[in-house]
Formats: C-alpha cells, sequence, structure tokens
C-alpha cells in the first residue's frame, strides 16, 4: 500500500488526511502559529514525490511555487502512490569559528541607577541628540528598567542557513547558540531567484525569516530561562540581499546593474553616512526587548555583503590601524598578503597587500551547500561529511555522516571529497565525464544517494565562478598565490573540507596547505564582535570605504576564465 515518506520513516496513505497530520504520526516538528488554518504560512513542505495525490492548491498557498505546498492545507486525495514530503526548516550543525584571542567588551548598552540605557546614532550617522557625557555626540536613551542580566543577539543571516548567538553583554561569554536552514527556499536558491520573487509576494521572504528566527529565539530563551526583554541590541549580517530582505528594504536594485543596495546609492548620493541599518525591534517584529536597536552591519559593495564585512572583524583585518586583535586561529596578523574565501550561495573572495585591498562576489549558486544535487542535503544530521573511495574497479566506500547516524544526503565538505576522489581514482576526468561512459556514481547505491553527470555541472559551474573570482583578484592586486601568507576559509562547511582535495579539483587557489586557517561561520563571530564593541563597529566603518570592489563580469576575459575554470583540475600559480 503505498506511504507517505519522510526521511527514512512512512506511515499508510488514508485518504483525507493531511502532512500535517502526517507529520504528527512520525514526530516531524513543523511550525505553526495559526492553529492549522493557513493564515501564518509558516508550515511550508517540498514535496519530493507524489504531489498528483494531494488535493489541489488552495488559496491561502498562492505565494508558493512548484513543489512547495502548506503541510496543513495538502490533503491526500489518492492513494495509488507515494508522497514523499520534507520540512523546509531543518536544525543544522552549528559550525561556529574558533574563538581565538578574547573579544574587546564594551557594548553600547549599560545599566545605570538600575536602568538600561543605550548609546547610539540613527542608520544616517546622525545622532539621535547630544549628550556632553557620552563622547560629545550620541545620546544615552532610556529602555527602562532592568528585568535581569543584559544580553545581545547576533546573527548571520545566509541564503542558504541561519546562525544565532545570545550573548552576555556584560562578560561577552556566549549563552546560547542555534542554527537552522533558512526557510526562503520556496522563494528560489539564490539571490536573483529571491529578488524575482519578493518583486512578486513582497514581504513573504521576509515573514518566513522572522518567524523562523522567533521560533527559535523562543527555544534558546526556554532553555535559559531568561525572557525577551532581557535581549537589549543585536546585530545581523548576511549578504546585500538577505540583509536587506531581512529589513524591508527594496532589493529590486540589487537585481540589476550596478547591483547596489538602495542604502550604497543613498551613501554614494550623500543622503546616509553610512550602509549600516538601526531599526527598532518592534518595527521588524523581532522577539527581543521591543525597544531594542537592531543593527545591520554595513556592506562593501554590491554583492559583497554585511557577512563578508563582519568575517574581516572575526579574522582581525578590519582593525589595522585601530588596533585590531588578531584572528581566530592565529597567534599574529599576518604582515604578507592574505586572501579570505567565505563559501557560499553568494561566495564572496577579499585579497588583500600592502594595504590595499579587493572584494569580490562570486556567483557560486547553492551547489556546494547542497542545492540542486540530487542527493545534496545542507550540513544537517545525516548528511555524508567525509568520503574516501577504494581503486577503480573496487566496489564500496568509506564515508562518515554529521551525527554517526545512517547517510540521508551529501553536503558541500562531501561533495568535494567525492570529487577529488572521483578525480584521483581515475573515474572521473578534467572534464567531468565518468571514466567508463556511466551517467551516475552511486556511492550508497541501497540508499540511492549519488552523484550523476547533471549534478556534476552544477557543481562545474560553482567552482568555476570562485576559481575566476580568485584568479581575477589576485592578479588585479599582482599577487601570486604562493605569496599569500594566509588564506582565511570560512563558511558552514570549512571546517570540514578537504583543502587538498578542493586544491585538486580547481575549487581553491594553490596556496601551501600550512598557510590554510579554516575559520568555520566567521561571520556570527564577527558580529558577535560588533555587538559587544563600539570601537569595532567604527573601525569596520572605516575598513569597509578602503576595499576596492571588483565588478568580475567587467573584467574582458571573465567567461574565458571561467570556461577554464569549468576543469577539474588545479588552477595556474
Amino acid at each position: 500500500m503505498p506511504d507517505a515518506i519522510h526521511g527514512r520513516e512512512r506511515r499508510p496513505l488514508v485518504a483525507g488526511r493531511s502532512l500535517f497530520d502526517y507529520a504528527d504520526d512520525l514526530a516531524v516538528l513543523v511550525p505553526a502559529s495559526c492553529r492549522r488554518t493557513g493564515r501564518c504560512h509558516e508550515c511550508i513542505v517540498a514535496i519530493q514525490a507524489g504531489a498528483p495525490a494531494l488535493s489541489p492548491r488552495t488559496a491561502e498557498e498562492r505565494f508558493l511555487p512548484g513543489e512547495f505546498r502548506l503541510a496543513c492545507r495538502a490533503v491526500i486525495e489518492r492513494v495509488d502512490s507515494d508522497v514523499e514530503f520534507s520540512v523546509l526548516r531543518r536544525r543544522l550543525r552549528i559550525l561556529m569559528a574558533p574563538e581565538g584571542p578574547p573579544l574587546e567588551v564594551d557594548p553600547s548598552v549599560s545599566v545605570a541607577d538600575g536602568r538600561i540605557r543605550v548609546v547610539g546614532r540613527d542608520d544616517t550617522g546622525e545622532a539621535e541628540s547630544v549628550d556632553r557625557g557620552a563622547e560629545g555626540v550620541d545620546r544615552w536613551e532610556d529602555l527602562g528598567p532592568v528585568q535581569g542580566r543584559l544580553v545581545g543577539l547576533a546573527v548571520d543571516l545566509g541564503t542558504t542557513s541561519v546562525v544565532l548567538e545570545l550573548v552576555d553583554l556584560a562578560t561577552g561569554v556566549t549563552l546560547a547558540a542555534g542554527a537552522f536552514e533558512n526557510p526562503q527556499r520556496f522563494g528560489g536558491s539564490d539571490v536573483m531567484s529571491r529578488i524575482s520573487y519578493d518583486s512578486d509576494h513582497p514581504g513573504e521572504l521576509r515573514q518566513a525569516v522572522r518567524r523562523a528566527l522567533n521560533h527559535e529565539l523562543k527555544q534558546l530563551y526556554a532553555g535559559l530561562r531568561i525572557g525577551r526583554s532581557e535581549v537589549v541590541e543585536a546585530v545581523v549580517v548576511g549578504n546585500s540581499t538577505m540583509r536587506d530582505l531581512f529589513f524591508g528594504l527594496d532589493v529590486g536594485p540589487l537585481g540589476r546593474h550596478p547591483y547596489r543596495s538602495t542604502t550604497e546609492t543613498e551613501l554614494r548620493t550623500g543622503r546616509r553616512a553610512s550602509t549600516a541599518i538601526v531599526r527598532r525591534a518592534h518595527e521588524l517584529g523581532l522577539l527581543v526587548h521591543p525597544r531594542a536597536r537592531v543593527i545591520g552591519g554595513p556592506l562593501i559593495a554590491g554583492h559583497v555583503g554585511a557577512d563578508a564585512a563582519a568575517d574581516l572583524v572575526a579574522i582581525g583585518v578590519a582593525g589595522e590601524g585601530g588596533g585590531g586583535s588578531a584572528g581566530p586561529g592565529d597567534q599574529a596578523r599576518p604582515s604578507g598578503p592574505m586572501m579570505l574565501i567565505d563559501v557560499g550561495t553568494n561566495t564572496e573572495v577579499v585579497v588583500g597587500a600592502g594595504g590595499r585591498y579587493l572584494a569580490a562576489s562570486c556567483p557560486a549558486g547553492p551547489a556546494f551547500e547542497g542545492g540542486l544535487i540530487g542527493s545534496g542535503m545542507p550540513g544537517a544530521v545525516g548528511a555524508i561529511e567525509v568520503v574516501r573511495l577504494g581503486p577503480a574497479g573496487t566496489e564500496g566506500a568509506d564515508y562518515r555522516t554529521i551525527g554517526a547516524v545512517d547517510p540521508e544526503g551529501i553536503c558541500g565538505s562531501g561533495l568535494v571529497d567525492l570529487l577529488a576522489e572521483l578525480r584521483r581514482t581515475g573515474r572521473l576526468n578534467e572534464r567531468g565525464a565518468f571514466a567508463d561512459g556511466a551517467r551516475s556514481f552511486d556511492l550508497v547505491p541501497e540508499r540511492g544517494i549519488g552523484l550523476s553527470r547533471a549534478d556534476i555541472g552544477q557543481l562545474a559551474q560553482a567552482k568555476a565562478a570562485m576559481a575566476a573570482g580568485q584568479r581575477i583578484l589576485l592578479r588585479t592586486l599582482g599577487v601570486t598565490a604562493d605569496r599569500i601568507e594566509r588564506l582565511y576559509l570560512a563558511g558552514a562547511f570549512a571546517n570540514s573540507l578537504d583543502v587538498a582535495g578542493a586544491a585538486a579539483i580547481g575549487m581553491l587557489a594553490p596556496v601551501p596547505a600550512e598557510r590554510v586557517v579554516k575559520v568555520g561561520n566567521a561571520s556570527v563571530r564577527g558580529a558577535k564582535a560588533l555587538l559587544l564593541s563600539r570601537r569595532r563597529r567604527a573601525e569596520l566603518e572605516v575598513m569597509v570605504r578602503r576595499i576596492e570592489h571588483v565588478e568580475l563580469e567587467a573584467e574582458p576575459d571573465f567567461f574565458e576564465l571561467f570556461a577554464d575554470g569549468l576543469l577539474f583540475e588545479p588552477l595556474a600559480a
């Protein structure tokens, strides 16, 4: 008899039951706050198989494209085939940056006479009012009596994943952390798709991530036994599109040349002093103190956003000339050429030498975060993250999954490993074709997990964009890969990435392995540093103005370099 299937679990189909009913049977947590009436738009699921067996799309589901449905509205009408579905928001493994040296603790929020006081400016850079007692420019504002400890919120809002930390503002200690899959996937897997979706369905993407973030905050608050009123300031970073969507800005200009945030345009025309954003929590519907300031970190330029800027804070570069500290994993900041690569759907590359810095956004797409790959998935429990193959002609493979459970798919580091192993063992040629003429490689055949030619094409395009970006920035700066003193690898799967394998397939420039520093989710550590220190925020504002933005597509030979990057072979030094 046909079943309803979620992951490895299944239950017999019964006409008239909704997918939410089956989620209950399978003990799958589906977010919802409207008592299953379809009004909250939270219970989004992706239909992997059996869509014709479900009831027609309802009026409440008009904002959802293709394979996406609301679990409470999708009802079984036919029982002649399996229906397979997955919840859109999965909990992810948290890969925080190494702690490194202690962060400076000098927050904007403090306690005086039993009341919470905050000092700051609005997001045009103008002082809210003048108070001679606060550095002569900023205004101390009274947020009310102290209810408990003062807590801050740091958020890295990625295209694929969201990571957050709750931080004690008095000590700088992280009290709790969380990570989950960005539920905006129904709007597309890359930033351009989401820009287009937001123009047709304004506000839906913002509401989706706000609800998910508030849901996560409720759970963290319960574990810490604190109330929302104790969270008195927040810093949110992300690429330009993700940040602006969160703050409700028009992202349309980011989808057309010259690809600038409205805040960047206003900065260039003198209408604001910074691309940073400041809003009150009640304006955003964020579950913290209603009058808390929510600060969107400054952008670098174009699609090189606040997440890359926060990375520079985390590794200590943004403090140059202003007393910045060493980055995670370092004893001292490198004095020679450096490179930062934050691998994700919107991969950012920053290179620097001799006081000059260049940055570019590489439109890699979601392939290395599991998107558009048949067996791909984010770095959640059940994802294969390490792969080793025997010689060609042998059967089976050694692999490791997150959580040491049965495999459900392959995450980014596992995909890099698999490509590198297929090349090393001669099963795959440099053009991405299987040596035996096959159309796919079965890694775990009993679970249907493997890699197809179509998957390899998606991965080739993703790494080609990254390869072209690295080559263009290095040559523009006049530096070769072997001169890079430190290569910082940031991103969700950086800690599990095999650097030698990534270099072998042309994903990374051939920087000597001993100079590579894996910094995990450096963006959220950078956001935490900005949350804790007014000086760090001021230093970052200076730093982002110094960085030169390079538009890769404007380079005369960009497409030639992109074509070279499609080959699975090491990049030229």
